[in-house]
C-alpha cells in the first residue's frame, strides 16, 4: 500500500539549514507546520509569493521586496494581513534582504516561520522543489530482488522458494548489480519515474537459502552494489506446470503492471528444471531496451506477415 508523507518545517530547516544558509528570523514556535504531498504536487509547495497558492512556501525576492516598499501603508497592511489569513507554512526573505517590520510581525504573531537566505530566490526555490519531491513522494514497500541488468532497473518477482535470490546471486556474478533484496522501497520521485532502494537496514544484503545473509559488497567489490536504481521491468517467476496455458506464447501487447500510479513494463518467465533463467532474464532486459529505443520484434514479426500474405495474393 503506497503512502502519502509529510514534512514538518522543523525537519525542513534541520535539513537544509547549511546548504542553503538559512537564518530563522521570526515566528520561532512555528516548526510543527507541515508540508504534505496529498494537499498538492511536491513541485508545487514552494514558489514566489502568490497568494492564490496560500499553502505553500512563499519567497520574498528583490522583486517581492520592490512590489512592497512602492504600496501604501494601506496597501501594504492589507497584503500582510493576506499572508497571515492564507497561513503559509513558511517563508523564506531572499539575498539577505531586510525583514520589513510588520511582516516580521505578522510571522511571529501567528507563529509563521520566517526564514532570511543570502541565496537569490530561484536558487532558493530550485533547490527546495528537487528536496520535496524527493521528501514527499509517495512510497510503496515491495517484495522482491530489486537489480541493475544491463543499466535498467529490474525487480524480480514471485512465490517463495522459487530462487528470486539465488537468480540475483547469478546476475551478480555475471557482472549485474544489486540494489535491494526481500524489501524494496519505490518511492515516485517526479511524474514518469518511479527510483528503488534499499531499506538501511538491508543495504548490499542478500539472503540465500543454504548460505543465509551475505554481504555482496564486501564479498564482490563496491561493483556489484548500487544505492539506487529507476525501475523500468518487472520479471516475475512462476511455477512452470505441464498444460500451464496462462501464458501467452506470443504476446501483442507488452504487459504491465501499475506501481504507484505508473505502469511498468512486465515479463512472466516459467521456471523449471533446465532452463536458464537468468540468460532469459538478459534477454528480456535487451528486448526492453529495444523496445525502449522504440523497436518492437512482434510488430516487426506481424509487419513480415502481412506483406507476406500480401505478396500470395
Amino acid at each position: 500500500m503506497s503512502t502519502a508523507n509529510t514534512l514538518t518545517i522543523q525537519q525542513l530547516y534541520a535539513s537544509n539549514r547549511d546548504v542553503l544558509k538559512l537564518s530563522w528570523f521570526a515566528g520561532l514556535d512555528g516548526g510543527h507546520r507541515q508540508i504534505s504531498s496529498s494537499s498538492a504536487s511536491a513541485a508545487d509547495q514552494v514558489g514566489h509569493l502568490n497568494l492564490i497558492h496560500p499553502m505553500r512556501i512563499q519567497v520574498f525576492g528583490r522583486q517581492e521586496i520592490d512590489y512592497y516598499e512602492r504600496l501604501s501603508p494601506e496597501s501594504r497592511a492589507y497584503l500582510v494581513h493576506e499572508i497571515a489569513d492564507c497561513n503559509p507554512p513558511a517563508l523564506i526573505i531572499a539575498r539577505g534582504l531586510g525583514v520589513p517590520d510588520d511582516i516580521h510581525s505578522i510571522c511571529d504573531a501567528n507563529n509563521i516561520p520566517l526564514f532570511i537566505t543570502p541565496l537569490t530566490a530561484a536558487e532558493v526555490i530550485d533547490y527546495l522543489r528537487v528536496y520535496l519531491s524527493k521528501q514527499l513522494a509517495m512510497r510503496i514497500i515491495m517484495h522482491g530482488v530489486f537489480m541493475d541488468v544491463l543499466g535498467v532497473g529490474v525487480l524480480i518477482t514471485g512465490d517463495s522458494g522459487l530462487g528470486k535470490s539465488e537468480l540475483g546471486l547469478e546476475l551478480i556474478t555475471r557482472n549485474h548489480g544489486l540494489v535491494a533484496d526481500d524489501a524494496v522501497e519505490f518511492s515516485r520521485i517526479a511524474p514518469n519515474i518511479i527510483e528503488g532502494r534499499a531499506p538501511k537496514l538491508l543495504q548490499n544484503l542478500l539472503e540465500v537459502r543454504g548460505l543465509g545473509l551475505l554481504d555482496i559488497r564486501a564479498i564482490f567489490g563496491e561493483t556489484a552494489v548500487r544505492r539506487k536504481m529507476q525501475l523500468k521491468l518487472i520479471v516475475h517467476l512462476t511455477r512452470s506446470r505441464a498444460g500451464d496455458d496462462n501464458i501467452e506464447r506470443l504476446p501483442i501487447h507488452s504487459p504491465t503492471q501499475e506501481i504507484l500510479g505508473l505502469p511498468i513494463r512486465k515479463t512472466v518467465i516459467p521456471v523449471a528444471a533446465g532452463r536458464n533463467i537468468a540468460v532469459l532474464l538478459e534477454a528480456a532486459v535487451r528486448n526492453t531496451i529495444m523496445q525502449l529505443r522504440g523497436f518492437n520484434t512482434m510488430e516487426e514479426f506481424m509487419e513480415r506477415q502481412r506483406k507476406a500474405m500480401t505478396d500470395d495474393k
